[in-house]
């Protein structure tokens, strides 16, 4: 069983949907990552800032989960990265209300010493400088480094983020996030374009019409689960991270064919994040609730079909 370490935001969220609205709530990448990845049992550290208005509840509950928080720093006094939106009819789009960067605005990302030599690296949306410096931090070369950026950052930072792709192994970004990248519609000629540029795979979110993982010549489709209900997609790109980042951290094996199992993973416990207003879905999970989904995933894409 290997180790992980959780790069990203823990943060105050207020979200709005077609159904309800939420006060502030807890959120932010690494809290997503980290309880997604907790249900592998693996030995696994974040690593992000608040204030010290950040409540000790939200931090017991990713100790309780077993996510070591020596690397998360509390700032005296300062108050803690808070985001509100509001998602439209088709929770497919949504607006940003208030984007509060404060503690993250000075953010020196600090990996605790016994984690410095993780097998997995998970690197949270965040600026690629800060993204890089945790590479430099590494006392070993990782065995997988998993990088999540987003279109912001290819706006306003393009050329640090070519900069730190460069030394990943997994690049986890949307459709028209890679379309942006690469300035390319097809999506297999985009991930051919994202791979030349360091990462070995390249793995392709498609919302509720699931997601692709392409590696040179490969490429598998895992699709969305179909819900009868999404109540909240904040946070589901993160948790597909985590359970991906997670799983490849609790097997060892990095393999093409293993990553397919990953994305499964992944994309299983995102379609639960969605049934609840921010992490409340993912703190009452249980084993049998993820093995019961992990079936319907099989039975969905499974067949038997005599060829003619």
């Amino acid at each position: 069983m290997g180790k992980l370490v959780i790069v990203g935001t823990l943060a105050f969220d207020a979200i709005e949907t077609p159904f309800g609205k939420t006060d502030k709530i807890l959120g932010g990448a690494a809290t997503f990552i980290g309880l997604a990845a907790s249900q592998f049992r693996i030995d696994s550290a974040a690593v992000s800032i608040v204030g010290d208005d950040f409540p000790q509840d939200y931090l017991d509950l990713l100790t309780s989960r077993g996510v070591n928080i020596d690397g998360v720093e509390i700032v005296e006094g300062g108050k803690t990265f808070f985001w509100s939106g509001r998602y439209h009819n088709d929770m497919n789009s949504r607006d940003t209300l208030v984007t509060e960067l404060n503690t993250l605005a000075d953010f020196n990302p600090v990996v605790p010493e016994g984690y410095r030599n993780s097998d997995v690296v998970m690197l949270g949306n965040l600026h690629p400088i800060t993204q890089m410096s945790v590479l430099e931090q590494m006392t070993t070369t990782p065995n997988m480094v998993i990088l999540d950026t987003m279109n912001f950052w290819m706006d306003n930072a393009l050329e640090d983020l070519h900069n730190v792709m460069k030394y990943i192994d997994v690049i986890t970004i949307n459709d028209e996030e890679a379309r942006q990248l690469t300035g390319e519609y097809s999506l297999v000629t985009a991930a051919q374009k994202i791979h030349e540029m360091g990462p070995q795979f390249v793995v392709i979110k498609k919302g509720e019409h699931g997601a692709l993982l392409f590696n040179e010549d490969n490429v598998f489709y895992a699709p969305a689960l179909p819900l009868r209900e999404v109540f909240d997609p904040t946070g589901a790109g993160d948790t597909f991270a985590g359970g991906f980042a997670g799983y490849l951290a609790k097997t060892g094996d990095y393999s093409f064919e293993n990553l397919k199992t990953a994305v499964i993973y992944g994309s299983t416990l995102a379609s639960f994040c969605v049934e609840k207003f921010g992490t409340e879905r993912m703190k009452n999970l249980s084993a049998a609730d993820i093995r019961k989904r992990l079936d319907q995933f099989k039975s969905l894409t499974q067949f038997d079909i005599k060829l003619t």
